[in-house]
């Protein structure tokens, strides 16, 4: 390999180990921006699952009727994306099945318009609304956790690859050293 072609070898190693460390601090910042927006934007809502001491047959968080994943969350706030999936899927979605017999807000309010001095539809439709809401919004912080995170794991990916080439680069240096040093001691043998 001549000396032009090594040279431009060398720069490409430079700059990849540039660009690849640069987009893995964007993405490791960008990780960080989307789990802390979310975070702080979920604890401001101080939203927390009901008590351990509600794990009892009838309880807020009866066994029979929620699953473990939500019992391990009790007495804990929603703090991150995780949790306000749990709370909306598990919590939120089962106390909506019990408000109008499984029936969405979407269902009830047609039929509410449909008989407008119906207050038990009205009343529905309200919780319906609101509980849909809530559990929509939360779900939204549950995708955009999940965006940060999987952002910071392509922050980690991109940094070993970096340092991967940086490993190629350094390598490229010290075997052409040693290489060049060999050349000498044999050309002096030699002569």
């Amino acid at each position: 390999m001549n000396k032009a072609i090594r040279w431009r070898i060398i720069s490409l190693q430079a700059m990849l180990v540039i660009i690849l460390a640069a987009s893995s601090g964007f993405l490791f910042y960008e990780g960080n921006f989307v789990t802390s927006m979310v975070r702080d934007q979920l604890v401001a809502q101080k939203i927390s699952f009901p008590p351990a001491s509600t794990i009892t047959a009838g309880g807020a968080l009866d066994p029979a009727e929620f699953p473990a994943e939500i019992r391990n969350y009790a007495g804990q706030p929603v703090d991150n994306g995780d949790k306000a999936r749990v709370y909306a899927n598990d919590f939120i979605n089962k106390h909506l099945q019990g408000v109008a017999g499984g029936q969405t807000y979407a269902q009830v309010s047609t039929l509410a318009q449909a008989d407008p001095t119906n207050t038990t539809l009205a009343g529905q439709v309200a919780t319906l609304f609101k509980g849909e809401t809530l559990r929509s919004m939360l779900l939204n912080a549950y995708g955009w956790w999940t965006l940060g995170v999987y952002t910071t794991y392509a922050g980690i990916g991109l940094m070993i690859a970096a340092l991967a080439v940086l490993g190629a680069l350094v390598f490229e240096f010290t075997t052409v050293g040693r290489k060049q040093e060999t050349i000498k001691v044999v050309q002096k043998i030699a002569a």
